[in-house]
């Protein structure tokens, strides 16, 4: 059992670096703040249906990334914004960069400068879980925040 966790564990690391790596270039799992960063800090949040309001478990997620970011000023990050398939792809678009710019908003309110925190909204596009039932798009319904490295 212990061999099985570890290797979910391994594939999931990767899975999550080959993400990354294609948005930014190829480099992202080798920054090595990228890899600290995932390790220190809470990457993801999660929102109520059709809201991008920060919930308190939100904010505590943020809260770490806050914490980290300034222990790491030379680092800049990217916060991601997602939905659930439900609603129009235009829709989506729109909803998930309030996310982004809800994660963002938090973050430059706890004293991270705004050039540091970049947003893009991957709307409906990108779900992190397939399946048309509450528990997929409670998964799907999320801002991700990773760290952007120079190309």
């Amino acid at each position: 059992m212990k061999k099985l966790l570890g290797l979910f564990c391994v594939v999931a690391l990767l899975s999550a670096c080959s993400t990354t790596s294609e948005l930014f270039g190829g480099s992202e799992c080798d920054s090595r703040e990228a890899r600290n960063f995932m390790a220190n800090a809470e990457d993801r949040v999660f929102f109520e249906y059709d809201s991008s309001e920060l919930t308190d478990n939100a904010k505590e997620a943020v809260d770490t990334q806050v914490k980290w970011l300034k222990k790491h000023e030379n680092v800049n990050v990217v916060v991601q914004g997602y939905c659930d398939e439900r609603g129009t792809r235009e829709y989506n678009l729109a909803l998930g960069e309030r996310r982004a710019n809800s994660v963002k908003a938090y973050l430059v309110r706890n004293g991270i400068a705004a050039d540091r925190v970049s947003t893009i909204s991957y709307g409906k596009e990108r779900p992190a879980v397939l399946g048309s039932t509450e528990a997929a798009w409670a998964q799907n319904r999320r801002a991700v925040t990773v760290v952007k490295t120079a190309n």
